[in-house]
């Protein structure tokens, strides 16, 4: 079998698994990611990821990652929401949470059916294979570039002219020679709607991203506090955050997502605050099994709803955030203070800083209490 008629078969079988789009790269096609990703370490906008640092040789090359590739075939996925996720940030008694997020964790789903073709795909022509999907240190984006997928756009993502912003990225690297795509272009033009719509103005530059001011890196990746600049931009966003994507004039040749586990589950696609102020942490493990957001666990989780909640204006919830100046986590509890002094009036401050301070013994938690209490 010869490399193209290898390279063509697989491409059929993997669109038949589902995938939307496939490009194949040579595995040293991205030699300035290496520096790239240095520049991004060295400033130190990866936060606390440190993962990103520890493997930063293998990111940076994928020949250093698995030194007998010689192609990379890159997927991705579609996602596509059915709503504009926008929209649900304007109802402040209820949580928005990214489009990706509203269902099974697309790790399972994409690494499944690329395993499956990626399998086929040695048996048939002999050739060793390894399947990463964003759990191992590959640079899937410039990667995805290389393969002609799309571009990184100006907010750092990819971009497709045929799928928008709204995909998942995977590869297949192997050690047979298949004949590569011509890499992709920037199309951003002059626009900037990702960069100006960033509620914490998480972008240095186009084409730069600080980590540590984007709500996604915040809610998901950040543990403890989460720092007061942050609070009032979270708005209602408990889980990542869409705006730079749902702006983007690309997405206007996205589509829905094909793929049923991926569209989302109707209780959670706009749920109540009041309704996830009151999981505990069985219950949060079973609403949430099976989904990517069970993996920050119950206390982070609550830590984000309550921000919600403070920035909601809805006073009916004071009371199940009043309820959570008893968490056991004191990152929790932490939150509590700060949305309980966002909803109430002085005197039910006052009154709850008398109840509950003198039991406090965490700092952050004593120093929210004052903080909020002027």
């Amino acid at each position: 079998m010869t490399a193209k008629t290898a390279k063509d078969r697989l491409i059929d079988d993997l669109k038949a698994e589902g995938f939307t789009a496939v490009g194949v790269t040579r595995a040293d096609a991205i030699p300035e990611a290496r520096d790239r990703l240095h520049a991004f370490l060295a400033g130190g906008l990866h936060g606390t990821m440190a993962w990103m640092a520890e493997t930063e040789a293998r990111r940076g090359d994928p020949l250093v990652l698995w030194p007998a590739a010689k192609s990379v075939v890159m997927v991705a996925m579609n996602y596509g929401p059915e709503d504009d996720p926008l929209e649900a940030l304007t109802r402040r008694d209820r949580v928005t949470i990214s489009a990706y997020a509203r269902n099974r964790d697309y790790h399972d789903i994409v690494k499944g059916k690329l395993k499956q073709a990626a399998g086929r795909f040695a048996v048939k022509t002999g050739a060793d294979v390894k399947v990463f999907v964003d759990t191992a240190p590959v640079m899937e984006k410039p990667l995805g570039e290389a393969a002609g997928i799309g571009w990184q756009g100006k907010h750092t993502n990819l971009v497709s002219r045929d799928l928008g912003s709204w995909f998942f990225l995977g590869a297949i690297f192997t050690d047979m020679d298949l004949p590569a795509d011509e890499r992709e272009s920037d199309h951003c033009g002059s626009c900037r709607n990702c960069l100006d719509i960033c509620p914490t103005d998480a972008f240095p530059a186009p084409y730069r991203l600080d980590a540590r001011r984007c709500i996604s890196y915040l809610t998901i990746e950040h543990a403890g506090p989460i720092p007061v600049e942050f609070r009032k931009p979270m708005g209602n966003r408990i889980y990542g955050c869409d705006d730079c994507l749902a702006v983007c004039p690309w997405n206007k040749f996205a589509a829905v997502a094909s793929e049923a586990k991926l569209k989302a589950r109707e209780d959670l696609k706009s749920p109540a605050i009041i309704e996830l102020l009151g999981l505990d942490d069985t219950a949060f493990r079973a609403k949430f099994s099976g989904s990517p957001i069970k993996r920050i666990g119950r206390d982070r989780f609550i830590r984000n709803v309550l921000i919600a909640a403070g920035n909601s204006g809805d006073e009916t919830v004071a009371g199940a955030v009043e309820a959570h100046l008893r968490d056991p986590d004191a990152t929790v509890r932490g939150a509590a203070v700060w949305a309980l002094g966002e909803l109430t009036d002085e005197n039910r401050f006052a009154a709850a800083r008398e109840a509950h301070r003198k039991q406090e013994t965490a700092e952050t938690v004593i120093g929210e209490w004052d903080r909020m209490s002027g």
